[in-house]
């Protein structure tokens, strides 16, 4: 799961604090720290805590694919890459 915050739209109100301790903390006044790969298991505190945000400042989605984006490509050979030169 994947949990991203708006900041330029977090108010700071801290509702999603009290839905879910365990992803979202705030550190300062105005200084929101959240997890934002938690283990599916805390799936239905990110939903609160995102139904609890009065700003909508939360969005949850499926868990991140590759890191970079060469790693979601097929790994490179000098067949492919033979057969690239003969288009």
């Amino acid at each position: 799961m994947r949990v991203l915050v708006d900041l330029a739209r977090c108010q700071s109100y801290g509702q999603c604090v009290f839905a879910a301790p365990e992803i979202f903390e705030l550190t300062g006044p105005e200084v929101l720290e959240y997890d934002s790969a938690p283990a599916d298991l805390l799936r239905e505190q990110a939903e609160r805590a995102r139904a609890a945000c009065p700003v909508q400042a939360i969005t949850i989605g499926p868990a991140a694919g590759p890191a970079r984006e060469a790693d979601a490509l097929p790994p490179r050979t000098a067949a492919a890459d033979a057969d690239r030169g003969r288009r």
